[in-house]
């Protein structure tokens, strides 16, 4: 306000998780601006499209290195005005260059300092003249397929979701929220959104395993936004110093992680937190599990004592919960986390509905779901012909309620697609309803690969698969329109490399494994043992051909922000890779 920014004026915030981030964002909010926040690995171009079609006047920026980015586009940026550089440690040379005023996040604040001096109530008499409905921010998608959009949201999405995550959660005063996300990733603002809300603290850390763990050692988080690739290598770490270690501790570990998913499978059948397609009988539920479960405890008891006990240190000591959201828990990491007694909590939403739809609850998760809709939240699941469908039946996920966009930014054509008049937003996503109204994802509908014969295949379920193995890091599905399925392989190369040294097998480096025949046929093989009739996968979702790839998927390339795999791009970066499997 101070430096005469209004209601209703556009503001580009390029930055990753940082205490002025927060800072900015919420003085935006306050007065009735709107931000477009975009993480600071963007490149110029995507820079570009983004403040150039959300007709930004102002953007505030980390670092010198995204001011560098900007000015290099400053010419197709003619709305672009001024630039707002966060880091404090930026010294700046010249006040104005390319026809843009260059200021420091200090010198902003001291304009506020300023007009709060002069006139100390400017700032409450701005904050009562916003409305619900009023726009709060433009988000541009990760984008999985095509062009990102801009979704735009109210303070009445974010709002809602304020009051209703609490609900399903027992966040109390106090807590302290680990940030690992990358903060303009609607996800991670929410929950920081959450933690504020609920007179939390929040210690901002990097989603990288060293320096995660350390900063859980640190500061003792009770609960942490995530994603299902976090916990996925949390769990490879752990399986990797188990193994390498070998004796007696791995085959302690192991028994009682044997003994930890039998005992949490039993306690969830005795307490009716089974997913239910089906109607099922409580009572004989109730019988079935009650003798094992009883036998099966003190066991558990003494692996938690012995064995969990250093892992949950690990993550602190004081840790409550993690919420997973941005992509699918893969069941087997699921069911780990159940194993050792760490509480994952599954939950489900859009950049486009602000974006929780569905989570499970704290005191009664349900394993195999996103748990039920958050309160007041419409769903229902159709089919092709629009049909409404029962629970246990797969369609697709149609969603109202107060966290739902209001639509894309300059683009009613995308907006239509997905958004009736009515309110309903058609998720594209694959899903089953219980009788008890949690959620069930089986799949994407874009996502859905269909062969020369006409079957239909969900890849997402052949891939949670192929990463049960401690060979594979990551892994895509490939087959649209050919005779039968493929993959390309991440391998993990760590593990890869203990398997080579055991039986002496001849390479160079570990960078060389991926040419070696028998790494090839270690692979194929556990593919074959994951993905077979037996594990409940028909004859055509076999897997003929393997790709192993030298490096990782990457974000901001194959993967987006919120590592999801970008299938488009893909297969397009691996157009050869893939050719040469169908061949």
């Amino acid at each position: 306000l101070a430096y005469g920014v209004k209601r209703g004026d556009h503001l580009g915030l390029i930055s990753e998780n940082r205490k002025e981030w927060l800072i900015s964002d919420l003085a935006i909010l306050g007065i009735g601006a709107i931000d477009v926040p975009r993480g600071s690995d963007s490149t110029a171009d995507e820079l570009k499209h983004i403040l150039k079609h959300s007709d930004c006047s102002i953007t505030m920026v980390e670092d010198s290195v995204q001011l560098k980015k900007i000015l290099s586009v400053k010419k197709e940026l003619p709305l672009l005005k001024t630039i707002v550089v966060l880091d404090e440690k930026f010294r700046k040379k010249e006040g104005k260059k390319d026809g843009v005023k260059i200021l420091t996040f200090q010198e902003i604040m001291d304009m506020g300092d300023e007009k709060i001096a002069r006139d100390p109530d400017f700032a409450e008499r701005e904050f009562k003249l916003g409305e619900g409905d009023d726009l709060a921010t433009i988000i541009y998608t990760s984008g999985t397929t095509g062009e990102p959009k801009g979704v735009m949201l109210s303070h009445r999405n974010f709002l809602y979701q304020i009051e209703r995550i609490p609900e399903i959660i027992a966040v109390t005063a106090g807590d302290i929220w680990l940030a690992v996300l990358p903060v303009w990733h609607s996800f991670e603002r929410i929950m920081q959104y959450v933690a504020i809300g609920t007179a939390s603290a929040l210690a901002y850390s990097k989603p990288v395993g060293s320096i995660m763990l350390g900063d859980m050692a640190a500061v003792h988080p009770t609960w942490m936004a995530s994603v299902p690739r976090i916990w996925e290598a949390v769990r490879s770490g752990i399986y990797r110093k188990i193994n390498s270690e070998g004796g007696i501790k791995k085959k302690l570990f192991y028994f009682f992680v044997a003994v930890g998913a039998a005992h949490s499978a039993l306690l969830n059948r005795f307490r009716g937190l089974l997913p239910q397609f089906r109607k099922s009988i409580r009572w004989l539920d109730i019988t079935i599990s009650i003798i094992p479960l009883i036998l099966l405890t003190p066991f558990n008891l003494l692996g938690a004592l012995l064995v969990f006990s250093k892992i949950k240190k690990k993550l602190g000591g004081k840790f409550v919960a993690g919420i997973s959201g941005g992509g699918a828990l893969p069941p087997q990491v699921d069911k780990f986390y159940c194993s050792i007694g760490v509480l994952v909590l599954e939950g489900y939403g859009l950049t486009e509905t602000a974006p929780v739809i569905a989570a499970r609850i704290q005191k009664a998760p349900v394993p195999g779901t996103v748990g039920p809709p958050l309160r007041d939240t419409e769903v229902r699941v159709l089919d092709e012909h629009n049909t409404l469908l029962p629970p246990g039946e797969m369609g697709v996920l149609y969603v109202r309620g107060e966290q739902v966009m209001s639509g894309y930014y300059h683009n009613p054509e995308e907006t239509a697609k997905v958004l009736s008049e009515d309110g309903w937003l058609n998720t594209g996503d694959l899903v089953m309803l219980t009788h008890n109204n949690e959620i069930a994802i089986t799949g994407r509908a874009k996502d859905t690969i269909v062969l020369l014969g006409g079957e239909n295949i969900e890849p997402e379920p052949i891939e949670q698969a192929i990463r049960q193995s401690e060979y594979v890091d990551q892994v895509i599905v490939v087959g649209q329109d050919q005779k039968f399925l493929a993959v390309l392989v991440v391998p993990s190369l760590e593990n890869l490399e203990q398997y080579a040294t055991s039986l002496n097998i001849p390479h160079l480096a570990k960078e060389d494994l991926a040419d070696v025949p028998e790494i090839r046929e270690l692979l194929q093989d556990e593919i074959d043992s994951y993905v077979n009739i037996r594990k409940g996968f028909k004859r055509f979702e076999r897997i003929f051909r393997l790709k192993v790839l030298a490096k990782p998927f990457e974000v901001g390339r194959e993967l987006t922000h919120s590592l999801k795999m970008r299938r488009n791009v893909i297969s397009e970066i691996y157009k050869k890779e893939i050719g040469e499997l169908f061949r």
